[in-house]
């Protein structure tokens, strides 16, 4: 028999509930971080060139007009763990939309740094910010990317070239 009454143990529980994720966050740092900030530079950089003729190409959505492709020179993984890639969305009649983009796996979220203006320059969006990925949207594309090579769960699939490898191969990582 317990001591207590319900209502007494109910609120014993809940002080020894706080108690443990208190010691949680300060044992584990993970679980007391501060928000991400991105290193100011990577706001303001010049995107990589890129070359539409050497794509890595991968499926978004089934049945879309657009095909899908990365530049496999433009990918880096940082020390962040954000993924960094040149993306290239090419219509049937051969118009592109060029995006400069990232993907942080750990929160599952997109920024875009950059367009293309089809002419010779980049736009920077200085005021860019991050956004959650979904499978409908602006960000369906970037949700494929990730779930097809870019993520492996909440961490970066490696590096950039076990990510270009797992692309060629069309399968997503081991989870």
């Amino acid at each position: 028999m317990n001591p207590l009454p319900k209502p007494a143990r109910r609120g014993a529980l809940g002080i020894v509930r706080a108690c443990c994720m208190a010691f949680a966050a300060l044992a584990c740092p993970a679980m007391a971080q501060k928000p991400f900030a991105e290193a100011p530079q990577a706001l303001t950089a010049t995107p990589p060139s890129f070359n539409v003729q050497r794509l890595q190409t991968f499926e978004a959505s089934p049945g879309s007009a657009l095909v899908y492709g990365i530049d496999p020179a433009t990918l880096v993984v940082d020390n962040q763990g954000v993924v960094r890639y040149v993306l290239v969305a090419r219509s049937a009649s051969g118009a592109l939309n060029v995006l400069y983009e990232g993907i942080r796996c750990q929160t599952a979220e997109l920024i875009t740094y950059a367009r293309w203006d089809n002419r010779s320059a980049w736009n920077i969006d200085e005021a860019a910010e991050w956004r959650p990925l979904s499978s409908s949207g602006s960000t369906r594309h970037a949700m494929s990317l990730a779930r097809a090579a870019v993520c492996d769960g909440p961490t970066p699939n490696g590096d950039a070239s076990n990510i270009l490898r797992t692309l060629k191969r069309g399968s997503a990582p081991e989870r």
